[in-house]
């Protein structure tokens, strides 16, 4: 469940192997090597190590480490990356102020996530978690050592109060779908956790949620007496691998591994955590980050300029072999980028605005001019997944949406789920014009004497679009010259990262660059971008869209009990919110573009849904003290 944009909240489980019946135990070990089930009265009690829904977990209870960590890789040295923009706050739970980055590193929850794995989650603070198979209630057992990073022990009362922070001062949207889904928390003991759920909550996201709260120290907050919708500077207490360092407000953050940490041994974390620091710079746009770079600034690069890639890639230190240039595989959902139409702006309302507005983006003349021909269209938000929507609805599709196909634009049960429009290799498609013509004027906006669309009213169909990188000039500016020659009164407004964040959470735009990462064991979390609850308020829902079609098909999905089913409601979601055109879908790649000085290893295999640079890469002492000595590396 996430938490705040661009942060993942952990999540986490665990199993006990102890039982009451051995002889139970060790039967259902060997078939499965994962539950271990215990009978008690009438009541089936489920133990386990870690939790899916689905349950085909693929790590034992007993297994060493994941399987694409290197368990020995050598702890130190240090990661250097860069960060956009700027920062003025360490607390990234709040929507006051831009946290700094990894700001959110310090917290750990009772269970987590890896990197190979879709919808499973394993134990971290907690050493085990039991459950009814109704999944009525969920306890979990925190570890006697598990200690935060001042020394004092992690116990259930910090648990239990994160839980009501959380309710109480989390994001609105966050709070909205939490309340829904747990009915309490309790403590059982100093290390022992219960959280009872709602009786109509959904079944797949009640362990996970639990599971994923990033514990946070009671003693601390009542100590400081901070609380959690604030923006401080000041960091709240964590058990993570890595403390915050130093920092240099807009400059730089560094962050040290503490020494200390209580969780070195455990076999979900071996091979992991491995540089001594982890370090930030900070730049104000692309261009001068790829400067600081070349210069040894800052060490490893995730390149997102497919200009830069194609012909930035030619310096000293790259052609002499210092630095490496790579490409890794991506195995996971493209983030569904897009320029996001605000459905709360009157002339956004209109459908036939939207789509006359999607005519206007040339992707394949970007593509080929702009960008190398290196990015793939996105058309779906579950893009580079088998949940996506295509061609015409399914007898199984058609089940779902049938009851609701009045609360969805016209056309949902017939046609073909909606794609980005194609066109030709010029900047301006004239047969796209054409057709955007077409949609503006029976909207209700007409071309005047001096070339701009008005509506009855006299007033011009005005679009302006917002960014705050200047590396999309080159995307954005051929858009907004399209729509000007249909005769759009478009601007293009490039702000500050302040002003940028400023006007975003207020929903103060009329066109903006958002993503919408999805999972692919999707749930409640859907209800933070897509539902009508939180609309009015979540930081992830930017376009505002209210829909009550919409809000049924996020409930199948939440509901959805097997594989297969989820696969059909997720279809459907998919083609119901595409079919909205409230987004101008933009590009992916299904590839890590990677450049970093000669200073680091990472496993043969990287793990399909991360590329893991900051988890599971380890420093080479003997190559970075080459290139020192050579004196191309600071």
């Amino acid at each position: 469940m996430s938490l705040l944009p661009n942060e993942k909240a952990s999540c986490a489980t665990e199993k006990t192997a102890s039982v009451l019946n051995k002889l139970c135990y060790l039967a259902i070990l060997l078939i499965t090597s994962i539950f271990a089930t215990v009978v008690q009265g009438e009541d089936k009690i489920i133990k386990s190590h870690g939790y899916s829904f689905f349950g085909d977990l693929k790590y034992s209870a007993n297994f060493q480490h994941l399987d694409y960590v290197n368990p020995d890789a050598p702890k130190g040295g240090e990661m250097s990356t860069w960060g956009f923009g700027t920062f003025d706050s360490m607390n990234p739970y709040s929507r006051k102020g831009r946290a700094g980055a990894l700001a959110s590193s310090a917290f750990e929850s009772l269970m987590v996530g890896t990197a190979d794995e879709i919808g499973a989650v394993y134990g971290l603070l907690a050493s085990g978690v039991e459950y009814p198979e109704d999944l009525s209630w969920a306890i979990f057992h925190i570890r006697p050592e598990a200690r935060f990073s001042d020394g004092t022990p992690v116990t259930a009362e910090d648990a239990k109060f994160t839980y009501e922070i959380f309710l109480k001062d989390g994001l609105p949207s966050y709070k909205a779908v939490l309340a829904q889904i747990v009915d309490k928390a309790e403590v059982l003991g100093p290390l022992t956790i219960k959280y009872s759920f709602k009786e109509d909550a959904p079944l797949r996201d009640r362990i996970p949620m639990v599971g994923g709260f990033p514990i946070k120290s009671k003693e601390w907050f009542v100590k400081t007496g901070a609380v959690l919708d604030e923006s401080r500077m000041e960091t709240a207490v964590g058990s993570g691998q890595y403390v915050l360092d130093s920092y240099e407000v807009n400059r730089w953050i560094k962050y040290k591994r503490n020494p200390d940490y209580w969780g070195n041994d455990l076999p979900i974390n071996r091979g992991r955590g491995n540089f001594d620091f982890i370090r930030i710079e900070y730049f104000a746009d692309g261009n001068a980050a790829f400067e600081g770079f070349k210069s040894g600034a800052y060490t490893f690069k995730l390149e997102n300029s497919s200009k830069t890639w194609a012909t930035g890639y030619d310096f000293p230190a790259l052609n002499d072999g210092h630095v490496v240039k790579k490409t890794l595989p991506d195995g996971g959902i493209a983030t569904g980028q897009s320029f996001v139409m605000n459905l709360r702006r009157p002339q956004l309302q209109d459908i036939r605005v939207r789509e006359a507005i999607s005519h206007l983006f040339n992707f394949e003349w970007s593509n080929e001019s702009l960008f190398y021909g290196q990015y793939a269209r996105v058309n779906s938000f579950w893009e580079n997944s088998e949940f996506a929507a295509t061609g015409t609805p399914t007898p199984q599709e058609l089940a779902l949406l049938t009851p609701v196909a009045d609360k969805l634009p016209e056309g949902i049960l017939t046609d073909e789920a909606v794609m980005g429009v194609t066109s030709g290799m010029r900047a301006t498609d004239r047969k796209n014009l054409r057709t955007a013509s077409v949609l503006f004027d029976e909207a209700g906006w007409n071309v005047g004497d001096d070339g701009l669309r008005r509506n009855s009213a006299g007033q011009t169909l005005k679009i302006e679009l917002l960014e705050r990188s200047p590396a999309f000039d080159r995307v954005v500016i051929p858009f907004v010259e399209n729509l000007k020659a249909a005769g759009v009164d478009a601007t293009y407004n490039r702000v500050d990262s302040a002003q940028y964040t400023d006007r975003t959470r207020n929903y103060d735009f009329d066109i903006i660059t958002d993503q919408f990462p999805m999972s692919m064991e999707p749930g409640s979390r859907l209800k933070q971008y897509f539902g009508s609850e939180t609309a009015d308020d979540s930081v992830f829902n930017s376009m505002g869209i209210k829909s009550e079609g919409i809000d049924a098909l996020i409930e199948s999905v939440v509901n959805a009990t097997d594989k297969e089913t989820l696969k059909n409601c997720v279809k459907a979601l998919d083609r119901a919110l595409r079919s909205y055109r409230f987004w101008v879908p933009q590009w992916y790649n299904a590839t890590h573009r990677v450049a970093y000085w000669d200073i680091y290893e990472h496993p043969k295999t990287i793990a399909p849904y991360s590329l893991g640079e900051l988890d599971y890469w380890w420093y080479n002492v003997d190559k970075a003290q080459a290139l020192r000595e050579a004196g191309v590396l600071r």
